[in-house]
């Protein structure tokens, strides 16, 4: 497979991007709040076991009592083993007087935060062990004796236990909300994108010949556009591939017949011994030739000229009685040959039109190979530019008048009138008609104003003073 047929690497499917943007915000959201259920449970463990702390530091603080003008500390070893008493926590206390002399307890533990409120709470370490500590604060009766700081901590395990079974609990119920909740965005998503599963399957299951609208049930409003979209490139597809075929069995209907007499000459031309009956079939063979280049060449001229199927229209401004004057010169030496009274009456002003030049010349070559090729010898063809109101082109002919019936079909590809002898493809005016489509331009048939042959008028739009830049062909 070549550079050029190697399909493009799909990006992200929109099932993929829709639950990235829902479920990556909702599990975010759930660990912000799994960090702030840690910060509460926590808060929360201090409180319980803060409460605690603070009633043993007001019990030892009873057995503060001043001796000899010293505070002293009494406790009995039974006493203080049993209020230190935990299960899980090792409990430690120091009781410090003034400066924070040691009366009694831990020495280890951190000396008392001077500007901690009464009762205070922190946390430290003791011996690489993180603790949490209740600062007490007792004021003595006698004015005279400095206050006392009792200070108890403990360890940190019940109160992570703590913590840890509040979170559980609380997280918990929260983790099980987010997975319902995921399965049902999940399923949501799927069931939303169905629609394009079904369009995509319709659009697949579809044979190359089948350009008819793409019809799927229980489209969603975002998806409507879309599908009205694809049936619109199908409906243009359609007329394309219509026109092509179209094309291509008239190309072949009228192709037939000149390629079966060409082959008849030629038969004849091989068969004659005489000189002369072989240049008398040669001739035919060279006049056969003609009417088919003629033939294809208004053939490719039709299919270069349908607006479906050009791309871009390069229009500029130019002068439509100078490009009329002249291709109505290059007309002169045929219309002599056929003994017509070839005219021209141009615009006193310049006649300006937005438009192609070379189709426009080919159109107003197909309007006097019509008028010349059907007027009678001696006949008189008339070509005239005008300008008011709007810039229009007309070539006046003698040939027969075309009944009022046959006007709308005249334009048709491959429609000639009946009883007609001239020699032509009726493409001429097929080939006209779509020119003046690509301009925007308006074509009439009507009665000659002598009352003998037909006129053909090219109405073109009113000429904007500015160079256009390239558009797209109607």
């Amino acid at each position: 497979m070549s550079a050029a047929e190697t399909p493009r690497q799909s990006g992200p499917t929109l099932r993929s991007k829709l639950l990235r943007w829902l479920l990556v915000p909702l599990s975010a959201l759930f660990l912000i709040d799994a960090a702030g259920s840690y910060f509460i449970a926590q808060r929360l463990s201090d409180r319980v076991y803060d409460g605690e702390l603070l009633e043993i530091a007001r019990e030892l603080a009873l057995h503060v009592k001043p001796i000899g003008g010293h505070p002293a500390f009494d406790l009995e070893k039974d006493a203080e083993r049993t209020l230190l008493l935990d299960q899980y926590d090792s409990v430690y206390y120091a009781v410090r007087g003034d400066g924070g002399v040691l009366i009694a307890g831990e020495p280890e533990l951190q000396q008392p935060r001077a500007r901690e409120a009464s009762p205070g709470f922190y946390d430290s370490d003791l011996r690489g062990a993180p603790i949490r500590i209740a600062q007490l604060r007792t004021e003595s009766a006698d004015p005279n004796q400095a206050p006392v700081i009792v200070q108890v901590a403990e360890t940190l395990v019940k109160r992570h236990a703590l913590a840890n079974e509040i979170l559980i609990d609380a997280i918990l119920p929260q983790l099980l909300l987010i997975t319902i909740a995921g399965a049902v965005l999940w399923a949501g998503v799927a069931h939303g994108l169905a629609p394009l599963r079904n369009l995509q399957q319709a659009v697949a299951a579809r044979s190359h010949l089948d350009l008819s609208p793409v019809r799927v049930d229980n489209v969603p409003g975002e998806v409507h556009p879309l599908l009205l979209a694809i049936n619109d490139l199908m409906a243009r597809l359609d007329e394309i591939l219509s026109y092509q075929n179209r094309f291509i069995a008239d190309a072949a209907h009228q192709m037939r017949t000149p390629v079966a007499g060409l082959k008849a000459h030629i038969e004849l031309a091989l068969r004659e011994d005489d000189p002369l009956q072989t240049r008398q079939s040669l001739a035919h063979l060279y006049t056969g030739v003609e009417r088919m280049s003629r033939l294809v060449s208004q053939l490719l001229s039709l299919a270069r000229n349908e607006p479906n199927t050009v791309k871009k229209l390069h229009l500029a401004p130019l002068d439509l009685s100078k490009l009329a004057f002249d291709v109505t010169t290059e007309w002169v030496p045929e219309a002599y040959r056929r003994n017509i009274d070839l005219g021209f009456e141009g615009a006193a002003s310049h006649a300006l039109v937005n438009g192609d030049p070379m189709r426009l010349t080919e159109l107003v070559n197909n309007l006097l190979d019509n008028a010349i090729r059907y007027s009678a010898r001696g006949g008189r063809v008339t070509v005239r530019v005008m300008t008011h109101p709007r810039p229009r082109i007309s070539v006046s002919d003698d040939g027969p008048t075309i009944p009022v019936e046959e006007r709308h079909r005249i334009f048709e590809r491959f429609h000639r009138l009946l009883g007609g002898h001239a020699d032509g493809s009726g493409l001429g005016l097929a080939i006209v008609r779509e020119i003046a489509k690509l301009h925007e331009a308006e074509i009439a048939l009507t009665e000659d104003a002598d009352g003998l042959g037909n006129t053909f008028t090219v109405t073109f739009p009113a000429y904007v003073d500015a160079t256009r830049s390239p558009v797209s062909a109607p």
